[in-house]
């Protein structure tokens, strides 16, 4: 049986039968794989520092630096996972391809860590061998990270009908629940192993559980319906814009004459495009597909500065928490658990949003007028809105903080909460929107690549932090003393700081709206 352009098949290769394959059963896999992805990938992110520092014995700046290259570089590589998965692999393989890689990467840093002849003496930097086996090693895992992320929400959301959009959004929403569970798992069960049993066992647990993740996701195959790759989207897309370039100096009525369009997603978007089809090679569909990605990208950049308040939760309220009152009744908070407020917060989140969900479309079916509030960019902009809300609790916190501690009073750990409320809520409806928005918007040929669009934003995001701390540093110690300056957060501006992070998230949630509103 023929199979005709953007139908899905088995794994025969046969044309998919609704009854067989695909469904909920079959998307409900990926999310179980993203608990046990997600806990191995986070809960090595909290160990790597620890072993750079104790067992590589590379200082605590250069840990600190290794392990923010490692995200950030794995949370990029998520657009080349997504770009093999739309332009020569099904989403399955690339999958099983870079979750393998993932586990080799694991298990070399696991033999490392085992065998001290690979590792460098007490006191002495490592070798150029024994650092060419870490690098290789953590970076084989970014690599694979890379791909996983990119391939597995897409390929779970390819097992849905996708005429229930409502379906679809579920699935995105129960998805981003189990990226967080399983970072609960990490900051939770994890960290109690490391610091109980070592620091090594971190490895070894990691191990056997994205082979059991792998394992799982395998067994799956009989019931998942497959999308054929349709060839590199970016050699399409830098065909179109050649040709228009090309053809630039030509009429746009000529232009759009010469070929009967299909679809017309796009019609009145970018229409200078159009002349990409004065190009014998150029065809009205590869025009289309280049609009549709295009208009995702404003979207896209809209998202990176909520992602810089998401980085502060790593590093500054972390510290804020390290010179609080952390203690319990008789127990003690670890600094390294303090992340268990946003995830629980976001666990607890969802379910009550999807509750909310289903109880307000039953009582209004006859209106979807105001069934359009649930839509991706809107949640989005509500996520984008509470973002800089979180920033303005948290710069108010501080400032409360700091009178106290002038005064040795020293505030509980719990007024963070605000902070960590707001933001918890923020991150769940921008990037479970966002998972949503550019899976269901982009071409057949480029979800995946779309996709991985989300998790760019977050590596854009802390990178894009670093560079505001040192300009808000360089323009502050300009005028005086420093606002992050030195170690002491006592005799910081940290609630400047906070506040400048506020108005940049206001002013970004208007440029938001703008594009929004255009799309």
């Amino acid at each position: 049986m023929n199979i005709e352009n953007g139908e899905f098949e088995d794994w025969r290769g046969s044309k998919a039968d609704p009854a067989k394959h695909g469904g909920v059963t079959a998307s409900s896999i990926a999310c179980v794989v993203e608990v046990l992805e997600n806990m191995v990938f986070l809960s090595n992110a909290t160990n790597f520092v620890e072993y750079f520092l104790k067992s590589m014995h590379y200082s605590a700046a250069e840990s600190a630096n290794m392990v923010t290259n490692f995200m950030g570089t794995s949370f990029l590589l998520t657009i080349f996972g997504g770009f093999v998965s739309d332009s020569f692999l099904t989403r399955f393989k690339t999958f099983i391809i870079f979750c393998t890689l993932e586990l080799l990467g694991l298990i070399l840093l696991t033999i490392q860590a085992q065998d001290s002849r690979l590792l460098p003496a007490i006191n002495s930097k490592p070798s150029k061998t024994q650092e060419a086996i870490l690098y290789t090693g953590l970076y084989a895992i970014a690599a694979g990270v890379g791909g996983v992320k990119a391939a597995l929400p897409a390929h779970g959301a390819d097992q849905l009908d996708h005429s229930n959009q409502r379906l679809v959004s579920s699935f995105f929403n129960w998805f981003f629940f189990s990226l967080c569970f399983g970072g609960l798992i990490a900051s939770t069960v994890m960290i109690w192993i490391q610091e109980n049993l070592g620091w090594n066992w971190g490895f070894k647990i990691s191990v056997v559980t994205l082979s059991v993740a792998l394992c799982i996701f395998s067994m799956g195959f009989p019931i998942y319906r497959y999308k054929r790759p349709g060839g590199s989207p970016l050699s399409r897309i830098f065909k179109v814009l050649a040709s228009a370039i090309a053809n630039r100096k030509a009429s746009l009525p000529e232009a759009e004459n010469t070929q009967i369009y299909g679809e017309k997603r796009n019609h009145d978007k970018f229409r200078f495009l159009n002349k990409a089809l004065m190009g014998e090679s150029v065809a009205s569909t590869e025009v289309e597909e280049t609009k549709t990605f295009i208009g995702l990208l404003p979207i896209f950049a809209s998202t990176i500065m909520m992602n810089c308040c998401l980085a502060q939760l790593m590093t500054f309220s972390v510290q804020q928490g390290n010179i609080m009152n952390r203690s319990l009744n008789s127990f003690k908070i670890p600094t390294q658990s303090l992340s268990v407020f946003p995830i629980s917060i976001m666990l607890a989140s969802i379910p009550i949003y999807e509750y909310f969900v289903r109880m307000f479309r039953s009582k209004n079916n006859h209106h979807p007028g105001l069934l359009n509030m649930f839509q991706p960019l809107r949640r989005i902009g509500l996520g984008l809105a509470l973002a800089s809300g979180s920033m303005a609790a948290a710069a108010v916190v501080e400032a409360k903080r700091r009178e106290a501690a002038n005064d040795d009073v020293v505030l509980s750990v719990f007024w963070l909460v605000w902070q960590y409320l707001l933001l918890g809520v923020s991150d769940m409806l921008t990037l479970g929107g966002m998972l949503e928005f550019f899976y269901s918007e982009a071409p057949d040929t480029m979800r995946s690549m779309s996709t991985a669009l989300s998790w760019c934003s977050t590596a854009m995001g802390y990178f894009i932090s670093s560079v505001l701390v040192t300009i808000s540093n360089s323009v502050s110690g300009h005028f005086g003393k420093e606002w992050l300056g030195g170690s002491d957060l006592n005799h910081t501006r940290l609630d400047l700081f906070y506040m400048l992070l506020c108005i940049l998230n206001f002013i970004n949630l208007l440029n938001y709206i703008f594009w929004a509103r255009r799309y």
